[in-house]
């Protein structure tokens, strides 16, 4: 679906995406996973045609992005952060307005509001809607032509733990549809659950790419913590690969002395960290 070649693209004189390559397979969901002003919303923006003056190859769907047309976008949908709806406008004036700008058959309307719970609010005026609601609304914007490709720009940004989980299930319905999908993020518990690939990026280059379940393991296995009372509490780690010869713990566990045994790994943000030097929150 996507083919990166030595992508490299500045603002200004000052180097900032420099010799970026990468590939992106159908049915994907790919997340660029970095901190804040890492380029990430700019390599978005160079992947769906509104940044055209890069070096490379930049090749989307067949087609290299410099030299995309209009007919480009009937396969790309693409949720931008932040709200683009007419705030005058209601919920369905919106969507009939925005799937009017495609030359393909729109998906239901209907359907579509039922889908985030919204149909009873799509007569409401957008600027009543609080930020959940924005955020499903322009999501589903977002899949009005049925594209081949979805670019998801900090989907849960700023949303109550049920309304992100809501997003995130509707993320992983369209995967199952066969949506190739583009997650640029820094919240690393989104790249962790929904990701099958994240390439870390920082200071306009990518640092490390692959599963998230890869990234961690290649930093070490999963550490076993526990504690015991012995003149006193006392803890200790042993990695998990090594738990079977700990003497000491095979003793605790059949003297029933633990007080309690927790496993524990690195997260996305540990590994982030451990690559960079820099954290991801």
């Amino acid at each position: 679906m996507i083919q990166v070649r030595n992508l490299s693209f500045s603002y200004t004189k000052q180097p900032f995406i420099t010799g970026m390559s990468f590939s992106v397979s159908s049915g994907e969901i790919f997340g660029f996973l970095g901190p804040s002003g890492a380029g990430k919303s700019t390599l978005q923006k160079v992947l769906i045609g509104m940044l055209t003056a890069y070096q490379g190859s930049v090749v989307v769907n067949g087609v290299e992005c410099k030299k995309r047309t209009r007919r480009f976008y009937e396969d790309i949908g693409v949720d931008f952060e932040f709200s683009t709806m007419y705030e005058k406008l209601t919920a369905r004036e919106n969507l009939r307005f925005f799937s009017s700008l495609y030359e393909k058959e729109p998906r239901p309307i209907e359907e579509l509001l039922e889908m985030v719970g919204l149909e009873h609010d799509a007569d409401k005026r957008v600027s009543d809607y609080s930020k959940g609601m924005k955020a499903r609304l322009n999501f589903i914007k977002a899949l009005l032509h049925d594209p081949v490709l979805l670019c998801l720009d900090e989907p849960t940004s700023g949303l109550d733990p049920a309304n992100s989980r809501v997003m995130k299930n509707m993320i992983l319905k369209e995967k199952a549809r066969g949506k190739t999908i583009l997650l640029t993020t820094h919240n690393m518990q989104d790249a962790a659950e929904l990701c099958d690939r994240v390439a870390f990026i920082a200071g306009g280059k990518i640092c490390a790419l692959d599963s998230p379940h890869n990234l961690i393991m290649s930093k070490g296995a999963a550490t076993v913590t526990y504690t015991w009372v012995e003149d006193g509490e006392h803890s200790a780690n042993c990695p998990l690969k090594h738990i079977s010869s700990d003497e000491r713990l095979k003793r605790l566990i059949a003297e029933n002395r633990l007080q309690s045994i927790h496993s524990s790994e690195p997260t996305l943000n540990d590994i982030f960290m451990d690559i960079t030097g820099r954290t991801l929150l």
